[in-house]
């Protein structure tokens, strides 16, 4: 089973390990990607995530079903991203997949969080400290649809 949900709520490490458990499992690996308060010498103070919400649902199942090829003991995939305003500190995006062993499991997180970076329509704004009121709206490095959306704006 796939567990997929994008949310303005603070994202629970948790109930989505819970989620992928299962009994013929001996391995749930995790993927907590958090907001950190720097970036390039600037102080991060949050982030505000945007998304082309329903072409990334859509994203995340062609993900889970590539992975579901690659590694075929997987049992469940929980692929959590949140939207809105994320603090320093707290989660922006969480994967959990269950396997028999460790080794699938491990593989597949690493692969799912690239892969999404890659390809899921998910935009973050930082938002700088400094007292110049500044941020900035970025995609991810990986990215490979939109090398041409760039947008910096300073208050």
């Amino acid at each position: 089973m796939n567990y997929l949900k994008l949310s303005f709520d603070k994202l629970d490490v948790g109930a989505l390990n819970d989620l992928v458990a299962h009994e013929s499992c001996g391995a749930i690996s995790l993927f907590v990607g958090t907001t950190r308060d720097n970036f390039q010498g600037k102080s991060v103070v949050l982030l505000q995530y945007e998304a082309y919400e329903a072409m990334a649902i859509k994203t995340m199942n062609h993900i889970c079903n590539k992975m579901r090829l690659r590694w075929p003991d997987i049992k469940h995939i929980g692929i959590h991203h949140r939207l809105g305003t994320v603090p320093v500190k707290e989660a922006s995006v969480v994967i959990a997949v269950s396997s028999p062993h460790r080794k699938s499991s491990l593989e597949a997180v690493h692969y799912a969080i690239d892969e999404l970076k890659k390809s899921v329509p998910v935009w973050k704004k930082e938002q700088y400290a400094d007292g110049e009121g500044c941020s900035e709206w970025k995609e991810n490095s990986e990215c490979t649809w939109s090398k041409s959306y760039k947008d910096k704006h300073c208050l």
